[in-house]
């Protein structure tokens, strides 16, 4: 059996970092990086480049802190948005710069991972098989992780339900993530079904429709509604939005439970009084209202159809950007080529598509942009071990389930306490927005089922990660054997990748200045004399998972952290953690009004070498 000191699941932008990270600090031990698709970039790999795909951020804000992406290399010019196939080289680059193309296994997915729970030091046998061939032919080999790193994001594993009558639809019938390879259909298909309104489907939309084939977009009426959509630049200032975002003087005005920058009195204010509150309420009702002025929902029916049902202030990541090269709102209002019909797909029938209010339309193929199953895609052992990680369950009986009651009824206790402080501090999330009294999950609308246990809408506990990384286990925090990277989403990925990855090479090292570990000491494996420390941190992590709940009730916010104006925030987090000082920034004015971007962590590495030094054996 091969033996590593690290293995690392995923090799897009959150694993990449994290194997950077690690590697830079622990250049002596012996690193694999394990990816099931047969190009590293997961999002942007070879195989999901789908027709026209570009990021979100103009150039300047999609790249690592010590890796930038500068235009003589990569070709995008200053206010361009940054082509998939870009993003692709671009990380190609980055794994090549820093010497950890070399570690990657392409074509390997992780079918099991089993902790040793019987070693005192942990650590994890992994079953590999071959991701190209079926299941009854997979070659399965075991390799032996002392340390393992889960970075498999939330956007990986497609889910695709079944359609009544999709056995005759005739039609090709596949998720977004497949476009590229049904990219032909551009050409061949004569009217097409997008299914879905997220930037997903926005995206392909206009793929079709610029290419002469005729679209009929349907956008679920029990559904989320369509997501926020923005130009790169908003508010009256035209200020460039991902910049926007990571101000920090404009991030006081989200209610974030995690801040830790400094300015405790500014945020008591503005969200612990009523005139703060109303200050807060004018910010987003300005920053909305701009949005929507800028796109000029009503100046056309079809275009009305597109307005998100959702306030701004309760929008999580699935707030996007307008990056096409044409106006997509003039090619609704006049190609031709789309109709939008906010309604239910109640069955499928050769070359047709059936809606609940009766109509019906032809069409060649059927995109559906039906979400992600966000738990990690390996089977972790031993059984129920799921609960102790912190990554999502069914929360079922605890008698079923072999989970002792009181653990259970714990658990239930402290979310409740969560609740509580919350809602006590930041009184704005008590009025929840009513985005949509008729809401249904897919999966239970007419004529759509899936037999999946895990779905964008099932039933399952969200990700319960300190810090949003590593499990509040006691047992689990004493191996230190294990972490999450990427299971979190915000207008700053990249740069949340630099840090988290930095932050998990620290911590197996022992060399976090405020260390979770620590509050494992002295107790034992059985809970019964769990610390005070331990306890603390276990409400903290409740605390800060279950704010999505309330934060942001219709997007990942349920399932796991996703946020815009608190990316700051939390990158000030982890910089304590390590040890180091937040603002980086010279002077009041510039920490205040000046956006934070790659370029303000481009030393973070040296500054923490230089206090913590790299890796002693």
């Amino acid at each position: 059996m091969e033996k590593f000191d690290c293995v690392v699941v995923g090799a897009g932008f959150y694993g990449l970092g994290a194997a950077k990270q690690y590697h830079s600090t622990h250049p002596d031990d012996a690193l694999l990086i394990v990816e099931s698709q047969s190009s590293l970039g997961g999002t942007w790999a070879d195989t999901r480049l789908y027709p026209g795909l570009k990021s979100n951020n103009l150039l300047g804000t999609y790249e690592y802190p010590d890796f930038p992406m500068d235009t003589a290399t990569f070709g995008v010019k200053p206010g361009e948005h940054i082509p998939g196939g870009v993003v692709n080289a671009y990380l190609k680059a980055y794994a090549d710069h820093f010497g950890i193309a070399d570690k990657v296994r392409l074509d390997t997915r992780v079918l099991v991972a089993e902790h040793q729970d019987r070693s005192p030091d942990g650590g994890w046998i992994l079953t590999l098989a071959d991701a190209g061939t079926e299941d009854d032919q997979k070659k399965e080999t075991k390799v032996f992780a002392r340390k393992l790193v889960v970075a498999t994001g939330l956007t990986s594993e497609a889910f695709l339900p079944h359609f009544e009558g999709q056995e005759t639809f005739g039609g090709r019938i596949f998720h977004g993530k497949q476009f590229q390879q049904n990219a032909d259909t551009l050409k061949t298909a004569k009217s097409v079904t997008v299914f879905g309104a997220t930037k997903f489907a926005w995206d392909a939309v206009y793929a079709y429709a610029t290419a002469g084939v005729e679209v009929d977009w349907v956008i679920r009426s029990s559904g989320h509604g369509p997501c926020w959509m923005a130009p790169p630049y908003v508010t009256p200032l035209k200020k460039w939005i991902e910049k926007l975002a990571n101000i920090r003087f404009l991030t006081w005005f989200s209610p974030c439970i995690f801040a830790e920058d400094g300015y405790p009195g500014i945020r008591r204010f503005l969200h612990g009084t009523a005139a703060g509150r109303g200050i807060v309420n004018t910010f987003w009702n300005v920053l909305g209202g701009d949005v929507m002025t800028l796109n000029a929902y009503d100046a056309h029916p079809e275009t009305a159809k597109l307005k998100p049902w959702v306030p701004a202030m309760f929008a999580g990541t699935s707030f996007s950007i307008l990056n096409y090269d044409t106006d997509f709102f003039d090619l609704v209002k006049n190609s031709g080529k789309i109709r939008i019909h906010v309604g239910e797909i109640v069955r499928l029938s050769p070359g047709m598509v059936h809606l609940a209010d009766g109509t019906s339309f032809a069409s060649d193929a059927l995109l559906a942009n039906t979400g992600w199953k966000h738990v990690p895609p390996m089977k972790f052992l031993p059984e129920g071990i799921e609960r102790e990680l912190g990554l999502p369950h069914a929360d079922v009986d605890p008698s079923a389930a072999g989970v002792p009651p009181d653990d259970l009824a714990n658990q239930r206790s402290l979310a409740e306490q969560a609740d509580q402080e919350i809602l006590s501090r930041f009184p704005r999330l008590r009025d929840q927005p009513v985005w949509n009294k008729d809401y249904v999950p897919l999966t239970e609308q007419r004529g759509i089922d899936s037999d999946d246990a895990v779905t964008p809408c099932a039933p399952l506990t969200p990700f319960m990660l300190h810090r949003f990384i590593v499990p509040a286990s006691a047992r689990l925090l004493r191996t230190r054997d294990v972490a999450f990277a990427g299971m979190v989403g915000n207008f700053s990925n990249v740069i949340t990748a630099h840090l988290q990855g930095l932050w998990i090479a620290a911590y197996f090292a022992g060399k976090l200045a405020r260390d979770p570990s620590a509050a494992a000491a002295g107790g034992d494996n059985s809970g019964d004399d769990e610390t005070d420390a331990m306890r603390a941190l276990r409400y903290n992590t409740v605390l800060q998972n279950r704010f999505g709940r309330w934060r942001y009730p219709v997007d990942w916010g349920t399932k796991a952290p996703s946020f815009i104006f608190d990316a700051v925030p939390y990158l000030d987090v982890l910089q304590r953690d390590l040890g180091l000082d937040p603002h980086r920034k010279r002077g009041f004015l510039a920490e205040v009004w000046s956006p934070y971007g790659p370029e303000d962590y481009r030393d973070l590495n040296d500054e923490w070498l230089a206090k913590y030094g790299g890796d002693k054996k």
